[in-house]
């Protein structure tokens, strides 16, 4: 675990690497693709890829279906950061890699950061495959990756998080939704921090919260983004109904073909959203 010094150069060094990367791009968004979407990345015009171990700081991943590369580029021909992966905190303690990553894309200009993962539904209405906008989370982790000192430089001691996932950005995207007739649930996401799938008590648990759907990501990202003054927009691909909801067996592989059926629907969704995000 770096201290505040070598975390503030890492970031310092991979805002650089990323910056000459980009030549004359200017990306005010940046997305990070959860398990089972990142072929998202395929679509990205003229790429330049970063591997993430070339990014000093930035996290090394272990998990399949998380690709670990940076890709510069345009959607839809607005220019865009995607993060293709992420370190959970199923895998670490350690919150500084995931820290790196955020604070060196807000470094380079990034505004709005677009998070997706894969969950687990907790409402009957809410199919497998389907997409939920996030509207709000629950942190059930355990965890803050604000724990600690705080570095002034990125961000204040104490800040709100009232507004975690921007009013303004969930609008557009239901609009966007609407129009491209794409089935887009709202609801509240629980993070868990796994890597075991939930109990049925849990989910009965998370249901009586208000909850709409589980997962193990998301919420660390969404408050370091919020800590440094970038709006955050976020998605779940519902990959299977919580434990105890369905017959269902839940696996990782599992995960990761549900979340493939509904990629088609979330890159629709992402392809015509960066133009208003």
């Amino acid at each position: 675990m770096p201290d505040a010094q070598t975390h503030a150069e890492n970031v310092r060094l991979s805002a650089a690497k990323i910056t000459a990367a980009l030549g004359g791009l200017r990306p005010k968004l940046a997305l990070i693709l959860g398990s089972g979407l990142g072929g998202l990345a395929r679509l990205v015009e003229r790429p330049v890829i970063l591997p993430y171990r070339d990014l000093p700081g930035f996290p090394e991943l272990t998990v399949a279906g998380h690709v670990g590369q940076l890709i510069l580029g345009t959607l839809s021909g607005v220019p865009v950061i995607v993060l293709s992966g992420r370190k959970h905190f199923y895998e670490t303690h350690d919150a500084y890699p995931l820290k790196t990553m955020i604070r060196a894309v807000r470094a380079v200009g990034v505004e709005t950061l677009f998070l997706s993962n894969a969950a687990g539904s907790l409402r009957a209405h809410i199919g497998v495959s389907e997409l939920m906008l996030i509207t709000d989370h629950i942190n059930f982790l355990g965890l803050n990756p604000l724990v600690g000192p705080n570095d002034d430089a990125f961000g204040p001691r104490f800040f709100s998080v009232t507004d975690a996932w921007d009013p303004g950005h969930r609008a557009k995207l239901k609009h966007v939704a609407k129009d491209n007739a794409i089935t887009l649930h709202e609801g509240v996401y629980v993070a868990f921090r796994g890597p075991s799938f939930e109990t049925p008590a849990e989910i009965r648990m998370a249901q009586g919260w208000g909850g709409d759907a589980v997962g193990m990501s998301s919420v660390p990202e969404c408050l370091l983004a919020r800590h440094c003054g970038m709006k955050v927009a976020g998605v779940s691909c519902i990959t299977n109904m919580g434990a105890g909801l369905s017959a269902e067996s839940l696996t990782h592989a599992h995960t990761l073909e549900n979340a493939g059926k509904g990629a088609a629907a979330f890159e629709k969704l992402v392809l015509a959203a960066v133009k208003v995000l």
